[in-house]
């Protein structure tokens, strides 16, 4: 019965690969996410109007909002990191 309730009977194998590779996927795009939205809200090579819309962009449309943002969005950064 315990078994049946964790998904162990038929497919269980192929629940817990699943499981394995998906938890690791989802914790690196949550990362990722989180990354792209504070690199869009600090970044000084924006102005504020494409700050807004960028942030927006990124909360709203997830990890597509913040492929965009990589590949198309940033700026040079004006100033360096560790200034």
């Amino acid at each position: 019965m315990l078994a049946a309730l964790f998904g162990f009977g038929m497919g269980g194998l192929t629940f817990i690969l699943a499981l394995l590779f998906l938890a690791p996927l989802a914790v690196a795009v949550t990362v990722f996410w989180i990354w792209m939205l504070v690199d869009a809200i600090q970044n000084k090579g924006l102005t504020d109007g494409e700050k807004v819309g960028w942030v927006l962009a990124i909360v709203f449309l997830h990890l597509l909002g913040s492929l965009l943002y990589l590949l198309i969005g940033r700026p040079k950064r004006k100033t360096p990191l560790h200034a």
